[in-house]
Parts: structure tokens; sequence; C-alpha cells
């Protein structure tokens, strides 16, 4: 399952901490993570970005009736360099709810560079799909990336202690 199927990376004007904690922070995530179009839905994330930890997020996706589930495991955590971990999908709340580990998955590889006062941030997914999805799929975290963006630029910087 070595597969690399698309990427997507963007420079933001902010220290990588801010940047990693939108990773990371299930509240953060439950903020900005789906695409521009779309919303989390409310209480549907967890993040234990811990080797082992498991992560989680509901999309609802009202124009086509259903909700997209998605969850894995972290399998990597560097703190601000790197965060790995398998993506299962599945559209059934019940299958969601149980969060089978064994179930058919993707890795997604996430890299972090500090450039100073600006941060790089590089999704990577790894998998197999049908013919012309990885385009789409790429497209979508593009989305993602925007709603990233638009919450990152909400945010303020953390003054030194």
């Amino acid at each position: 399952m070595s597969d690399f199927l698309y990427s997507v990376e963007r420079e933001f004007d902010l220290p990588v901490e801010i940047l990693w904690d939108a990773w990371v922070d299930a509240t953060a995530l439950e903020a900005w993570y789906h695409p521009t179009d779309l919303s989390v839905v409310p209480g549907s994330v967890t993040s234990e970005p811990e080797v082992g930890g498991a992560w989680a997020v509901a999309v609802d996706v009202p124009s086509e009736g259903f909700v997209a589930y998605f969850y894995g495991k972290y399998t990597e955590v560097v703190d601000q360099k790197l965060l790995a971990h398998t993506l299962c999908y599945t559209q059934s709340e019940q299958e969601f709810a149980a969060r089978d580990e064994s179930a058919p998955h993707h890795r997604i590889v996430i890299d972090f560079d500090s450039r100073g006062m600006y941060s790089w941030v590089k999704f990577s997914q790894y998998g197999e799909l049908p013919d012309g999805e990885a385009v789409r799929a790429q497209a979508g975290m593009e989305s993602y990336f925007d709603s990233l963006a638009a919450f990152l630029a909400g945010t303020t910087p953390r003054t030194p202690a």
C-alpha cells in the first residue's frame, strides 16, 4: 500500500507551532477540517496525537445526503515535523462508531517545516483509488487547505512566556 496518490502543500505566514496545533488539537480540527462548502459534524472529532492514538472526523455532505466519516490511528508523531496516520473512510455511522482498524485504509503523511516566521505543511496520501479519484481527492484536499487558511487567519500568534 505504498502507492503515492497525491499531495497538497502550502506555506503560511505564522510560526509552525500554530500550524501544528491546528492539525493536532481536536477543537481546531472541528473548526476547519472540511471543504470550504461543508462543515464538520459537531462533536465528531477525536485527536490523540501520539503513536497508536486515535483520530476521527465526520464531515456533513447535505447536498449528497450523507456524512463522510474518516478515522484511523496515528502511526508516527514528531512534534512540529511529522504526523502520519491511517485513513479509513465510510458513510456508515455504525462503522464509524465501531472504528474497525482492520478495514481497508490509506496512509496519510503530513510534513511540517518551520521557515522562520513562516511555516509549511504538505499532506500526502498513499493507497489505491479508482481511476480519476486521486484528482478529485486532491481537489478536495485543496479545499480543506482553503478552510485551514481561513481558520489560521483568525488565530493570533502566541506571545512567548
